[in-house]
């Protein structure tokens, strides 16, 4: 008779088990795509970047895409002034706390530079209808002008007469004007 009690409670919980562990709404995995053109390099006049975003009204999902690719901008670009200037420090043996500030003056201000020229490349917009609940997706290509990139950097870094200077000295800054042909 215990065994019988043991078996039966063993049976409930079994059930009870299996029966809470099968979700339903579940969210099955599977590709996310993107359009053709995202993230192509394929201009030579300009830098192009990327930007999506999700929103419940169309101009906000495209408003926040454009922000994000140049958001993407500014990145791209500070990434790039970091490797020089990092390149440059090494060249030089630069061990000065002056001039370590003063570089990471020049890459935060180059970060938040404005860009001239920015034209939109490519948009598409997907709506999408879930319980009621539209969103739209935008997906955004932004073309900045390699030469006010190139332009921001050269001005920027000139700004700081110390580390210009130093800069002006070195052969990095001379391999940094060959390659931005200034």
């Amino acid at each position: 008779m215990k065994s019988g009690k043991w078996l039966i409670l063993i049976t409930i919980l079994l059930i009870a088990l299996f029966g809470c562990s099968s979700n339903k709404n579940a969210v099955t995995g599977g590709n996310v795509s993107y359009p053709k053109w995202w993230n192509t390099q394929t201009e030579k006049d300009y830098i192009c970047t990327y930007g999506m975003a999700t929103k419940s009204s169309q101009t906000m999902s495209m408003d926040a895409a454009k922000a994000n690719a140049m958001a993407e901008a500014a990145r791209y670009v500070e990434t790039e002034v970091n490797a020089m200037l990092k390149n440059y420090e090494e060249e030089a043996g630069v061990n000065n706390p002056q001039v370590l500030a003063l570089t990471q003056n020049v890459v935060e201000n180059i970060s938040h530079a404005k860009f001239g020229g920015v034209i939109t490349g490519y948009i598409e917009t997907y709506k999408d209808t879930v319980k009621g609940k539209t969103t739209y997706t935008t997906y955004i290509q932004m073309k900045i002008p390699k030469d006010e990139v190139n332009r921001n950097l050269i001005e920027n870094i000139k700004n700081e007469e110390a580390l210009y200077n130093q800069f002006k000295a070195s052969q990095a800054f001379q391999e940094l004007e060959r390659k931005t042909g200034k």
